[in-house]
């Protein structure tokens, strides 16, 4: 999946020259915690976050004491620096960016110019339905060598059972090196049969554990 398919087109954006009253404004009335800042002729200059404008503003408590605060240009606060995505890059890539850089949202540029944006809220849940965990199914962990055709050795147990796979992960086994783990989710809601099938199968299945299946 690319970043295209999930990113916001619909983007609130605002100019180097608006006020952090400005801002707090559009955040309050759009209910958003990122704002880009572009120029006229939409080239991204900047990016506002909530966390930007509470560092730049007094506290509620004093507000009055420092009204000025709050008519400063936003090019005096925003993050110049910013990280952007392409439209065709993949979500399990942008994913990584966020570990790495620890980053709340992620401007899309193409051409130069703003055309959408992703936040963590948006990753997060493409990633929900990337695995399937928001469907009824189980979760089953088996541990396998690291060998080319595993997985389909696998799968033909499972299409025995007619259960249908919601996705699919694999990471590799941190007690040995020449194992993997695979992590299926099956749209079953009693894997009882499924299980016993794959540890009959040669298979050894580390969840569920489930007790009087053993081989």
């Amino acid at each position: 999946m690319i970043i295209e398919e999930i990113m916001k087109t619909d983007v609130a954006v605002l100019s180097p020259t608006n006020t952090i009253a400005d801002a707090i404004r559009l955040m309050d009335t759009k209910k958003i915690r990122h704002i880009p800042i572009v120029d006229q002729d939409g080239q991204l200059q900047g990016l506002v976050t909530v966390a930007k404008i509470r560092e730049a503003t007094p506290s509620i408590f004093h507000a009055n004491e420092h009204p000025e605060d709050l008519t400063k240009p936003l090019e005096t606060i925003m993050k110049k620096n910013v990280i952007t995505g392409h439209p065709l890059d993949f979500v399990e890539e942008v994913a990584g960016v966020f570990y790495e850089h620890k980053i709340s949202c992620l401007p899309i540029i193409n051409d130069g110019k703003l055309i959408g944006i992703v936040t963590e809220t948006d990753l997060l849940r493409t990633m929900v339905e990337l695995t399937g965990a928001h469907q009824p199914g189980s979760q089953i962990e088996i541990k396998v060598p690291d060998l080319a055709g595993v997985l389909s050795e696998i799968t033909a147990v499972i299409k025995k059972r007619n259960a249908n796979i919601l996705s699919v992960l694999v990471y590799p086994d941190k007690k040995d090196e020449h194992f993997k783990i695979l992590v299926l989710r099956v749209q079953t809601m009693d894997p009882t049969g499924l299980i016993k099938d794959l540890k009959q199968a040669g298979h050894q299945v580390l969840w569920p554990n489930l007790p009087g299946i053993s081989l």
